[in-house]
C-alpha cells in the first residue's frame, strides 16, 4: 500500500491550526489573488521593482481605489504574494509565480472559469455520484456532451488546461507509439484529434482510427483536414458508456490519452474489455495519463489529486484522477499484461503498455 505524507515530519500544533484556516478561508484567498493578477495590480508591482508601492502611489493610477486596493493586496500579503516593507507592498515569489508561470495561469482559470462556481454543489454531486454542478454552465448528463458547447470563458479555459498538459507530452512519446511499427492505429477519446494530427504527421503509413463522441468528431475531422492528413484517417462515433458498443477490431495499436479519467472504476473495466477484444494478434494497448503515485514532485501530485473534484462536480460525478495501480488491476482483469511503463513525461504523464494475454 502507498504511504505518502504532504505535511512536514515535525509540525506543531499552532502551525497545523495556521494551515487549517488557510483552507477555511481558501476560497477568499483564491478570488482575490486572482483579481490582482487580472486586474493588474501584480504586474504593477513586479514593475515597481525592489522599492515596491504605497497604496496612495497605485491609487493615484486611478485604477484602483485605495478601498480595492486594501482589501485585495493585504489578502495577497497574508498569502505570501507580496510582503510589505516600509510601507510598500512588493512582488513577493508566490507572486511572481502567479504573474509569469503558465501553469499556475492555467490552473487559476481553469478552476475560477469551470469548476468554482459548479464546486458548490460538491457535496451533492458526491452523495448523488453525478456532475450537480455542471448546471453552472449547461444542461447536459456529463461535460463531455457540451464540451463544444461550453460558453465562454469556460470553454478556452478547459481546453487550455487540457492541452496545457497533453501538448507537451505528444512530441516525447511518438517513438514509443510506433515503436512496434503498427499499420493501425486507434485514438480512443480523440477529443480534438490532436494526438491523431501528430501521430500521422510522424508515420506517412499509418491508418488512423478516431473514437469519441459525434460532436468531438466533427472538430476533430475538421482539424485533420486543415492539417491535410485527413485521408488517412477513420472517425468511429461510439459512446463509449454504452456496454453492448463494440470497439473496430484488427488494430495494432490502441492509444488512450487523458481518457480513462473521465470514468468510473465499472465503465473503465467494459472499455478495456472492449479494447482487449479490438487488438490484433500481438497488438498492444498504450495508456498515457497522469497519475498522482507516480510523481516525482509534491506539487504535481497535489495538483492531480484536487483536480479530482472537478470530475466529481463539474465532468461526470463518479471519475477521478486515479493511482497507476487501479489501471493496472482494471486492465490485467481484462486479459491485458503490463509489459512496461515510463515516468516523467511532459510535466506529470505516465506511459502503461499493456499486450493482451493471449490464450
Amino acid at each position: 500500500m502507498l504511504d505518502k505524507k504532504f505535511s512536514p515530519e515535525r509540525q506543531s500544533a499552532f502551525a497545523a491550526r495556521f494551515e487549517a484556516q488557510k483552507i477555511a478561508f481558501g476560497p477568499v484567498v483564491f478570488q482575490c489573488v486572482r483579481y490582482a493578477w487580472k486586474r493588474g495590480m501584480l504586474q504593477t508591482l513586479a514593475d515597481a521593482g525592489g522599492a515596491g508601492l504605497t497604496i496612495a502611489d497605485m491609487a493615484a493610477t486611478g485604477k484602483w481605489t485605495e478601498y480595492a486596493l486594501k482589501v485585495v493586496l493585504e489578502t495577497c500579503l497574508s498569502s505570501g504574494v507580496v510582503y510589505l516593507s516600509a510601507g510598500s507592498y512588493v512582488l513577493d515569489k508566490a507572486g511572481y509565480c502567479v504573474l509569469t508561470d503558465s501553469i499556475t495561469q492555467v490552473n487559476l482559470d481553469f478552476n475560477h472559469d469551470v469548476c468554482y462556481e459548479g464546486l458548490f454543489k460538491l457535496d451533492e454531486s458526491l452523495d448523488n455520484e453525478k456532475p450537480l454542478g455542471l448546471s453552472a454552465l449547461g444542461n447536459w448528463p456529463t461535460l463531455y456532451q457540451g464540451l463544444s458547447q461550453l460558453p465562454e470563458p469556460a470553454k478556452t479555459s478547459w481546453f487550455a488546461f487540457d492541452h496545457h498538459y497533453s501538448d507537451t507530452s505528444f512530441p516525447s512519446i511518438l517513438p514509443d507509439v510506433f515503436a512496434t511499427a503498427p499499420r493501425k492505429l486507434m485514438d480512443i477519446g480523440a477529443n480534438t484529434g490532436k494526438f491523431s494530427c501528430a501521430a500521422l504527421a510522424y508515420n506517412p503509413a499509418v491508418e488512423m482510427h478516431l473514437v469519441d463522441l459525434p460532436r468531438q468528431l466533427s472538430v476533430a475531422e475538421e482539424n485533420l483536414k486543415s492539417a491535410g492528413v485527413h485521408e488517412r484517417a477513420h472517425f468511429h462515433s461510439i459512446d463509449l458508456l454504452d456496454n453492448d458498443a463494440a470497439l473496430p477490431a484488427g488494430m495494432d495499436m490502441i492509444w488512450m490519452s487523458q481518457f480513462l479519467s473521465c470514468f468510473s472504476e465499472p465503465a473503465i473495466a467494459s472499455i478495456l474489455q472492449r479494447a482487449a477484444k479490438a487488438l490484433a494478434p500481438n497488438g498492444q494497448l498504450l495508456i498515457m495519463d497522469t497519475f498522482w503515485d507516480r510523481q516525482r514532485y509534491d506539487i504535481a501530485a497535489f495538483c492531480l489529486i484536487n483536480t479530482s473534484p472537478y470530475f466529481t462536480a463539474m465532468a461526470s460525478g463518479n471519475s477521478k484522477i486515479y493511482e497507476s495501480g487501479d489501471y493496472v488491476r482494471l486492465a490485467e482483469a481484462a486479459g491485458l499484461q503490463l509489459i512496461t511503463t515510463r515516468d516523467d513525461i511532459g510535466y506529470c504523464h505516465s506511459l502503461l503498455r499493456f499486450a493482451r494475454v493471449e490464450k
